[in-house]
C-alpha cells in the first residue's frame, strides 16, 4: 500500500475486519431433522435423516443441535466404518440428556448414530457433509474444497438428491454478495 494515504489504509482495514465479521456470524444453529423429536427410528427409508441432511448446507462454523428422549436415547458421533456398521463401542463423542449441541469445525463428512445399536441398525442414523469455505463462502479460503454431498454419500452407498437452490442462493446472499459490495466500494475509495 505503498503512496496510500493513511485514511485510505484505514478504511481498507476497518472494511477487512467488517469482511471477517460478516464471515463468522454466517454460522447457524440447524436443529436437527427441522423439528424436535425427529432423532429417532425413521418409519420408512423417505424418513430418514439423510433425506433431510441431502437437502441442507452444512457450513463449518454451524452447529448442529438435537432434541430427543434423553430417558431413552443418545448420540454418538463416530467414524465413517462405525456408522456402516453401527458400532456404539468407542464413539469420538458421545452425547446425552436429550438436547445435543455439536459445533461443526471443519469441512468434510461427519457421521452420527444412535447410542441404541438396535435403533442405529433401524436407520437411526445421520451423515452430513459440511462445506469448504471456497464453496460455501467463497472469500476466505485457505484449504481444499471438501467432497460434494453426492460423493460422501456414493462413498457409503447412501442415496443423495441435488442440492436445492434455495440453499445455494442463500449462502450466496449470506456471504458472496455482501463481500462483493463492500469490496467494490473500498476499491472505489481507494482509486479517489
Amino acid at each position: 500500500m505503498a503512496g496510500k494515504s493513511p485514511e485510505a489504509s484505514s478504511v481498507l482495514l476497518f472494511i477487512s475486519l467488517l469482511l471477517l465479521l460478516t464471515d463468522l456470524t454466517n454460522c447457524r444453529e440447524i436443529l436437527v431433522g427441522g423439528k424436535s423429536n425427529a432423532w429417532k427410528v425413521p418409519s420408512s427409508p423417505a424418513d430418514s435423516l439423510n433425506r433431510w441432511a441431502e437437502k441442507a448446507r452444512f457450513h463449518v462454523g454451524d452447529t448442529l443441535l438435537w432434541k430427543y428422549d434423553g430417558e431413552k436415547d443418545s448420540v454418538l458421533r463416530v467414524t465413517k466404518e462405525a456408522y456402516v456398521t453401527c458400532n456404539t463401542t468407542e464413539p469420538v463423542a458421545k452425547f446425552s440428556g436429550g438436547e445435543t449441541k455439536v459445533k461443526l469445525e471443519r469441512h468434510g463428512a461427519f457421521f452420527f448414530i444412535s447410542g441404541s445399536k438396535t435403533n442405529c441398525e433401524q436407520g437411526e442414523k445421520l451423515f452430513v457433509v459440511v462445506m469448504s469455505p471456497r464453496s460455501s463462502r467463497g472469500f476466505f479460503v485457505s484449504e481444499a474444497p471438501s467432497p460434494s454431498p453426492v460423493a460422501a454419500a456414493a462413498e457409503i452407498r447412501a442415496p443423495a438428491v441435488a442440492p436445492t437452490t434455495g440453499d445455494a442462493a442463500s449462502s450466496l446472499v449470506r456471504g458472496g454478495a455482501f463481500t462483493a459490495v463492500l469490496v467494490a466500494v473500498v476499491l472505489r475509495t481507494l482509486s479517489s
